[in-house]
């Protein structure tokens, strides 16, 4: 491996399985998440004669991410990546949410150098316990500098971060990208047309978008998007006691939805009365969208022209673009 002692490395920990550990060692399933500091995790990494900086961004279990720590984590990626003599960054993450992290990540960076993301299904103190290799293999993947980027670095493979997702709950190899090959050709941000905000932008923002995400099923009538748009009109300024107040304007503002994303069945396809209540959401000024609910689904645009398709994005990533979106649009 040719690398040049000037050369830095940067892991970012914000906890996670791969810093978690478990009470019983013979019970792997039995643990808790973020209780392993960047020190900890990685006191075994063989850095090549790399300089090693490492900070500690937050130290959570992933389903418990919010809009904060993923700001934390912005302004860290972007100060690092800035850094002329940093070659790649290595970002530590829970498996839960890491496909939405991912893809906010790559959306709102766009980075020119690789930054890897790294995980477990395992704690860190069984015998059983992948994190490690892991976190190695996401080391050596951005030393060699294979592609510029996002990607998830797991279980012996490489994923771009725009259309991985978690396929499974409980075997190490637990993710999957949507192309046969896991490095395949990509466009930087996916197939969606919608603006992206500036890193500045987000970093800066304090009220997000709500974006629902709704699932298609057997018997959808529509009354679900309904009920948000009586919600939404409940919540207009002014609609109720004490509304005009500065603070409960705000609230309110937070409260209503600004976009809806649907899983739906197929190849995006909606039942008629959830078309028809999307189609109103759309009149109400609410942003709309289709993905599938299949795991390498791709939302078709000729069956439903009303409603965007966002082509191979998943459920949750097409959520993030959606909230991304319309951040870039608000005048937050």
């Amino acid at each position: 491996m040719d690398v040049k002692k000037d050369q830095k490395v940067v892991v970012l920990a914000t906890g996670g399985t791969i810093a978690g550990v478990a009470e019983d060692i013979s019970k792997p399933n039995n643990y808790v998440s973020g209780q392993l500091g960047v020190n900890q995790l990685t006191q075994n990494l063989v850095a090549h004669g790399v300089a090693l900086i490492q900070e500690q961004v937050c130290n959570i279990d992933s389903k418990d991410m919010q809009f904060s720590h993923w700001q934390a984590l912005l302004e860290r990626c972007h100060f690092w990546l800035s850094q002329n003599d940093v070659v790649g960054l290595i970002v530590t993450h829970g498996t839960d949410t890491l496909e939405e992290t991912a893809f906010f990540l790559q959306a709102v960076l766009q980075p020119t150098k690789p930054v890897a993301m790294t995980c477990a299904m395992f704690p860190a103190n069984v015998p059983q316990s992948d994190g490690s290799k892991n976190l190695q293999d996401a080391f050596d993947w951005v030393l060699k500098n294979q592609d510029n980027g996002v990607h998830l670095v797991c279980a012996g493979e490489v994923h771009f971060g725009i259309g991985v997702q978690k396929i499974f709950s409980d075997r190490a190899k637990a993710f999957a990208s949507h192309s046969e090959k896991a490095l395949a050709e990509h466009s930087p941000i996916g197939q969606i047309d919608w603006p992206l905000p500036t890193v500045e932008k987000v970093l800066k923002t304090q009220h997000w978008p709500r974006v629902e995400l709704i699932f298609n099923h057997a018997g959808e009538d529509g009354q679900l998007v309904r009920n948000l748009l009586d919600a939404n009109e409940l919540l207009k300024p002014g609609s109720q006691p004490n509304s005009n107040d500065i603070s409960s304007a705000n609230a309110n503002q937070n409260s209503r939805v600004a976009g809806i994303v649907v899983a739906g069945t197929g190849s995006g396809t909606l039942s008629h009365g959830l078309e028809l209540a999307l189609m109103e959401a759309q009149k109400a000024g609410l942003w709309v969208a289709r993905t599938s609910r299949c795991a390498y689904g791709v939302s078709d645009p000729a069956k439903h022209p009303n409603i965007p398709s966002l082509d191979k994005l998943s459920p949750v990533q097409g959520r993030v673009a959606m909230m991304l979106g319309l951040l870039a649009r608000s005048e937050n």
